[in-house]
């Protein structure tokens, strides 16, 4: 075949090549999911502050507590459920690389050698058989499909990355909290070691009253009773400081159990959060972010579903060199140009079945886009119901404790003197204990209620 006549057969490949490259201007733009949310105006639930300090993402510093920024650290380095957040992340950038491939050609060389001979009679072809060759073969994406599921792709890395987000703060998060509950825990069982201690000491002075006939084996069984029960519940408190503890060296990626060296809660500040509007919220988490990404992601997958419906055109050019010696491998070339037309007429309902379910994938990830935004306004409204309540009855607590500190002091007192019966001092002392042991918990709760707050505005995320 002469170049010319070549050349002339390259004419309508060259017209259908053209043709490939306007016609994925018609690619399929599928509809996009409705996003559209209702969002409250203002906050129902009360508010301490309206005008607090604003979240950023080194939130746990306003505790003011050097340890506890330790902890965060360690586990934001050492968290092994971060890590599997990193390694999806990586992942999805290889997914994303792969989905993107098809829009480039597809260039593969090939090297072999063949032999065949005859096993009888003469031979006309004996020998090997030597041949290189180069193919490259394009699809046009003349409806959008794989640029769409590329997009599905590079959205599904978006989405990743906000769920990695999300695991660093929900670890951040779960870090305070737990070490807030084994600093409050260590302090109750301090203070039941101290009630433990004054009972003892109540006991033995019981006990001296009893010999000089002053006190009957009912006080002595009263007291002893009290100091029984206060002895059970101090390995209690003890037990569930170390489990808070065990708990705690699962979020920082560790074996053993941290040593905590922070003397107790008291120490902490207590950090004046402003809640915002509630618009804002929907920029402030990273949740609502990859719910909305993976959405976005379903809408590519959709578009792609429809134009899998609809017919495809392939190209291919190849170049090759084949000879019977290596010497002679290259005096021969050949050619090849191809281009085909795909259309799809029966499939027994494959591609139609796709994209069904392209669909059903957009609407259930359209109600968890929903679901996302609802539980991030619930969260904000249970974080600041919570934060004040717990700072009312704190305030109250307070006022609970100062009396029954003076109290079991008085009756104490009375008690020596013989003013007094012993089930007053008894009533005075599981008063004033269970004011102390309150005192903390309330503390515990305040704080607490802060983190929830902080975890609930998205912990400074994109801030």
């Amino acid at each position: 075949m002469t170049m010319r006549a070549s050349l002339f057969r390259l004419v309508p490949l060259a017209g259908i090549a053209l043709a490939g490259i306007v016609l994925p201007g018609c690619a399929l733009h599928g509809d996009r999911a409705d996003r559209a949310v209702t969002v409250p105006a203002a906050w129902s639930a009360p508010q301490t502050v309206t005008a607090g300090d604003s979240v950023d993402d080194g939130w746990w510093l306003s505790f003011g507590n050097d340890e506890l920024d330790t902890l965060v650290r360690r586990a934001r380095q050492q968290s092994l459920d971060l890590a599997s957040a990193v390694a999806r992340v990586q992942q999805a950038q290889a997914r994303a690389a792969v989905a993107g491939a098809p829009l480039w050609p597809e260039l593969n060389a090939r090297a072999d050698v063949t032999r065949e001979g005859r096993l009888g009679g003469d031979a006309q072809v004996d020998g090997p058989l030597y041949g290189v060759s180069l193919f490259a073969r394009y699809e046009v994406d003349l409806w959008g499909r794989y640029r769409s599921l590329h997009q599905g792709a590079l959205q599904d890395l978006r989405a990743s990355r906000f769920d990695r987000d999300t695991v660093q703060l929900t670890v951040t998060a779960g870090v305070a909290d737990t070490w807030l509950q084994a600093q409050a825990l260590r302090e109750r069982g301090e203070i039941a070691g101290r009630n433990l201690d004054n009972a003892r000491r109540v006991l033995r002075l019981v006990e001296a009253r009893g010999r000089a006939g002053a006190a009957g084996q009912l006080e002595l069984a009263q007291q002893r009773a009290l100091v029984a029960a206060q002895e059970r519940a101090l390995p209690a408190l003890r037990q569930q400081e170390r489990d808070a503890r065990t708990a705690l060296a699962v979020l920082l990626g560790e074996p053993a159990p941290p040593a905590l060296r922070t003397a107790g809660l008291d120490g902490l500040q207590l950090p004046d959060i402003g809640a915002g509007t509630p618009s804002t919220l929907l920029a402030r988490r990273p949740d609502i972010a990859r719910a909305e990404a993976r959405l976005a992601a379903a809408d590519a997958n959709v578009a792609a579903a429809r134009a899998a419906l609809l017919p495809s055109v392939n190209f291919g050019v190849g170049l090759g060199y084949s000879g019977l010696h290596l010497g002679s491998l290259f005096d021969g070339p050949v050619y090849t140009l191809a281009a085909g037309l795909l259309a799809p007429i029966f499939d027994g309902g494959r591609l139609a079945g796709n994209r069904d379910i392209a669909l059903a994938q957009r609407t259930e990830l359209l109600a968890d886009y929903r679901a996302a935004i609802v539980n991030a306004f619930a969260d904000t409204e249970v974080a600041l119901s919570t934060v004040a309540g717990a700072d009312a009855q704190a305030l109250a607590q307070a006022e609970e404790l100062a009396q029954a500190r003076r109290a079991v002091a008085l009756s104490e007192a009375r008690y020596r003197a013989g003013a007094e019966t012993l089930l007053t001092l008894l009533d005075s002392q599981r008063t004033f204990y269970a004011a102390q042991d309150l005192s903390v918990q309330l503390r515990l709760a305040r704080l607490r209620a802060r983190v929830a707050m902080y975890r609930a505005l998205g912990g400074g995320w994109g801030s």
